[in-house]
């Protein structure tokens, strides 16, 4: 049995006045008080989608003083905002598009998270970009990344992050001796950002809730409500139960990214704003197997292949391709695979073979749609459309983006609200567990001997939650083995499947697998050898039955299993097919009773 914490526990020092951190906790045990709150209550604004968008937008809602709901028919990050390449970067490929613009707001974004908004989730990260012809392509990159470096230190935004450096052929080879001798003759290194893209979404949630919102996952939007011709509010399904109740809001905000079309259509309207779905796919192999001294990009006839450093292992990504099955289950085939193989494997002095291969996943992007146009060629920049009043509508744009996009949304919804609100603030709102960071980062070394964890751990640990750390570690004081690592997980506390429970949202056991802890995507296995004991924290503080237990345990199962089978597929429609059957009766979340 397990120490449940009842209250948001210690560690609200260092956070701004007003902000409650013990108000920012999410968790299964107080969600039908949190269902209750919203049935009964009249919103500013109710947002639709909890990706970083909508996330982003609850924040910036809530910071203007507006009452807001989100809800999210999955889980927090569940579609693509958990699927990315985990990058912040200012996209250097949208420089050969000269799209200055979105390059510019991009390295901005970048600056602000690496600086003040989430130093302890977004971290610098070298690049190196390898050189095949000796002269012309030396000189047209350092130029364009040498544009991209001035753009970020034009905007004060790039401090701490260095300027382009030069390799020479011997230099590189020296420091990356993974790379094929004989076809690169040196390189450039530059710099961009890193992030753990689903634990800075679940952060953008618990922000906007210590600041007053709601946010309730696993419910869904099947209705929009109206008073005349505006929007008053919506109809929500609880998928838990399969119960219906509407929800009062003055205006609604969609931020459901490829379930754009899907959404709009609740109103009855032709598809103002057109949605792309393009599928991005990542390979996941050991550290040891690559010796690489940094990330690594390389252009491809496609898209973009990154070779990018992620704990002790590497990510390799990603496709660009369209996709037009079930959203809420893209999945890899053996074509996507194999492409991402051959390409870095021409690259590679030792070929990378499929039993490297320890993890795969994919995702889809929101692309704006255009006439005809390949998915890599279609923008990336956002949109806001405004079907009927009251009703508005983003989508597009990219993860690094998201607080510009919120914002924008915000701004469009209280243009129609009979209420006066500030401007955004969230260019100057920190999220949870990023003010004073780094001065907390120099009691790692007394946080270790008061845990009994090694020193390594406990940084880890501080990526992860900055200066919240000590609500995750402090049940431990009273039950110790909630310090002991997982089963076949050691980067990863018993403590830290408590939390995301009590604190995080977690309702289901790939919830905490897949997005709270990251072991279905870092793990040979996915997670199965932590799936009992994950199951057994989890239920105890949820007070499972045993039915519900061997429900959860059946479903993650079998849920790694068709993604296997899928991954063996020749192409997207014999893929998607073994999800669908797959599907029927398992992959439902839900317990049976």
């Amino acid at each position: 049995m397990v120490a449940v914490p009842t209250g948001g526990g210690p560690g609200a020092e260092g956070h701004p006045p007003g902000v409650e951190v013990n108000g920012s906790s999410i968790s299964a045990l107080t969600r039908p008080e949190d269902l209750d709150r919203l049935r009964d209550t009249q919103f500013d604004v109710l947002i639709v989608g909890g990706g970083v968008v909508g996330a982003g937008s609850a924040l910036d809602a809530a910071t203007r003083g507006l009452s807001v709901a989100l809800v999210e028919a999955q889980d927090f990050a569940s579609g693509t905002s958990s699927r990315s390449t985990k990058l912040i970067h200012g996209g250097l490929r949208y420089l050969q598009m000269l799209d200055f613009v979105l390059v510019h707001e991009a390295l901005k974004e970048r600056g602000l998270l690496l600086e003040e908004l989430a130093p302890h989730l977004v971290t610098k990260m070298p690049f190196l970009y390898p050189l095949r012809h000796r002269v012309y392509e030396r000189a047209y990159t350092a130029l364009g990344i040498g544009l991209y470096d001035a753009l970020a230190h034009s905007m004060h935004s790039a401090r701490g992050v260095p300027r382009q450096r030069q390799l020479s052929k011997r230099t590189m080879y020296q420091a990356n001796p993974s790379l094929r001798p004989g076809i690169f003759t040196g390189g450039i290194v530059y710099y961009d950002a890193q992030v753990d893209d689903a634990r800075l979404v679940l952060t953008l949630v618990r922000s906007a809730v210590a600041r007053g919102a709601l946010a309730v996952n696993r419910v869904a939007a099947v209705g929009i409500e109206r008073d005349g011709d505006r929007v008053s509010g919506a109809r929500l399904r609880d998928l838990e139960t399969n119960s219906e109740f509407v929800v009062r809001a003055r205006s609604v905000l969609l931020a459901t990214g490829v379930w754009t079309e899907e959404a709009e259509s609740l109103v009855g309207k032709e598809h103002p704003l057109r949605v792309r779905p393009s599928k991005g796919v990542h390979l996941v192999v050991a550290k040891e197997r690559i010796k690489l001294s940094s990330a690594v990009m390389i252009q491809t006839e496609k898209s973009i292949l990154f070779v990018i450093p992620w704990g002790d292992h590497w990510i390799i990504g990603t496709t660009d391709t369209p996709w037009d099955y079930e959203k809420s289950r893209p999945v890899a085939n053996a074509s996507d695979i194999n492409y991402l193989l051959d390409h870095v494997n021409a690259i590679l002095e030792e070929p990378l073979s499929i039993d490297d291969v320890e993890a795969v996943y994919a995702g889809l992007r929101p692309l704006i749609a255009g006439q005809g146009e390949e998915t890599t060629k279609l923008s990336r920049e956002h949109a806001i459309g405004e079907p009927v009043p009251g009703l508005v509508v983003i989508s597009g744009g990219k993860y690094t983006t998201y607080r510009v996009m919120a914002q924008d949304a915000i701004d469009a919804v209280v243009k129609r609200l009979p209420i006066t609100t500030g401007r955004s603030l969230t260019e100057s709102t920190p999220l949870l567990g990023a003010v004073g960071v780094r001065e907390f980062a120099r009691l790692v070394p007394q946080l270790a001997e008061r845990f009994g964890l090694s020193v390594k751990k406990i940084e880890h640990l501080v990526s992860r939650y900055g200066t919240l750390l000590d609500q995750v570690l402090s049940p431990g004081e009273e039950d110790p083995l909630l310090l002991v690592p997982l089963a076949g997980a050691g980067d990863y506390l018993r403590a830290e499947v408590l939390y995301a429970v009590t604190h995080e949202g977690a309702i289901h056991v790939e919830d905490v697998l897949r997005r709270r802890l990251r072991l279905g995507l870092e793990t040979r296995d996915r997670g199965l050898a932590s799936l009992d004991e994950v199951v057994a924290i989890m239920g105890d503080a949820l007070s499972w039955d045993v039915e519900r237990r061997h429900h959860e345990i059946d479903q993650y199962r079998r849920l790694v299993e068709a993604e296997r089978l899928a991954e063996t597929m020749p192409d997207d429609q014999s893929a998607s097919a073994v999800m669908g059957e797959m599907s029927e009766p398992g992959l439902d979340p839900r317990p049976s009773k």
